[in-house]
């Protein structure tokens, strides 16, 4: 029998940081009427985060990348207004470049009183933001069959996600330091390999029963089977400031899933390699972005990030052809060639460095940089 198509629908969340206009530093306590009016505006589509220095948004349920982007554009543009009115701006990085965050203040809410009370010192810095991508497959086993497959891809697209290089003022020399904060908390990172959605849904239901946790949301893998919605999210990237950036990783992500459908409707499939070897790429990707080396398990030798990219483009040139988004996924070239966000953010307060700008305010011009990014083409 014929393995039916999933219907790979495609949804995206980001979460933006608040910045004061006038200081360039977070707004650490934002008033509620710009929480109030992003809801009536948006309704279900925007969410307050853990700190009160952020906002989520998630698009609608989308068919193609055109209709995901378009969503998305809409929301970036609808929360940067309201935000504009209160004197404040958005900013898609998933670090701040100097903020300090033992002076965030957390949302009040039931879930985030229960975090912070469980978690401690750990959630008490969680001053990062990150994108979401969920893709629409609606059979249980076979959304785990490709989540064991796809996590070797996982270090590919946080490499062209970068936007984490400062921590306090600091630059950390790591493009992505945002998973470094958010790997101290616990189950996180690269997710365990399983035979068959039963035997992965025995092991959340054994850490319910424990009272480890209340339910499966608080399970905080780089990729996992949503709770909430028929979709395999993928959570290890950094937040884009240029939507199209965001767009093109999004894209990728949902062509390497139909890739790798495709495999298993002939019978066949990506080879299966331990955590230990993604672990070593996935830090590759953190410290150098794509402007390093990955490993290549086939041929065991360290390859550009540049040639990986083209194999992967080369591999799922039918699936784009197939979603109509050959162009968001060739965008991936141009992230390339200017370089991450990270990158960029580097250049910009090296280059401020060297025209004999104060480390303060070099780095200012980075979060600068940042909010121009975030609402350009808005």
């Amino acid at each position: 029998m014929a393995l039916s198509e999933p219907s790979f629908t495609i949804g995206i969340e980001e979460e933006y940081l608040l910045i004061d206009r006038e200081t360039l530093n977070l707004a650490a306590d934002p008033p509620e009427a710009l929480f109030a009016e992003c809801e009536d505006l948006l309704g279900a589509q925007v969410a307050p985060e853990f700190l009160r220095a952020q906002i989520e948004i998630g698009t609608r349920v989308c068919s193609t990348m055109q209709e995901a982007a378009a969503d998305l554009r809409r929301l970036r543009k609808t929360v940067s207004g309201v935000a504009e009115k209160h004197g404040l701006a958005i900013m898609a990085a998933s670090t701040h470049p100097f903020a300090a965050w033992g002076e965030q203040k957390r949302t009040e809410k039931d879930r985030y009183a229960m975090l912070a009370e469980d978690l401690q010192g750990v959630v008490r810095r969680l001053v990062i933001s990150g994108m979401h991508v969920h893709v629409g497959i609606d059979d249980d086993d076979l959304r785990i069959d490709l989540m064991n497959q796809v996590s070797y891809f996982l270090p590919h697209l946080l490499a062209l996600s970068t936007s984490s290089p400062f921590w306090q003022g600091k630059d950390t020399g790591l493009r992505s330091y945002r998973l470094a904060v958010w790997d101290e908390l616990p189950r996180t990172g690269l997710p365990e390999q399983f035979e068959s959605f039963g035997e992965y849904n025995r092991h959340v239901q054994m850490l319910i029963e424990a009272g480890i946790i209340d339910e499966p949301t608080k399970i905080w893998w780089d990729i996992r089977p949503s709770a909430r919605f028929p979709t395999l999210e993928m959570r290890i990237c950094d937040l884009c400031p240029r939507l199209a950036d965001t767009v093109a990783i999004a894209a990728l992500y949902r062509c390497i899933l139909r890739m790798l459908w495709r495999l298993r409707r002939q019978n066949q499939r990506w080879r299966r390699y331990a955590n230990m070897l993604i672990r070593e790429n996935r830090w590759r990707a953190q410290r150098y972005g794509c402007d390093g080396e990955l490993i290549d398990f086939g041929i065991r030798r360290m390859v550009p990030f540049a040639d990986l990219l083209e194999e992967l483009l080369e591999m799922t040139r039918p699936d784009a052809e197939h979603f109509g988004c050959l162009a968001e996924i060739e965008h991936t070239r141009s992230i390339l060639a200017r370089g991450t966000s990270a990158r960029r953010q580097v250049q910009t307060y090296e280059a401020g460095l060297a025209d004999g700008l104060a480390p303060e305010v070099a780095i200012g011009a980075v979060v600068t940089q940042l909010v121009e990014e975030t609402v350009a083409g808005l």
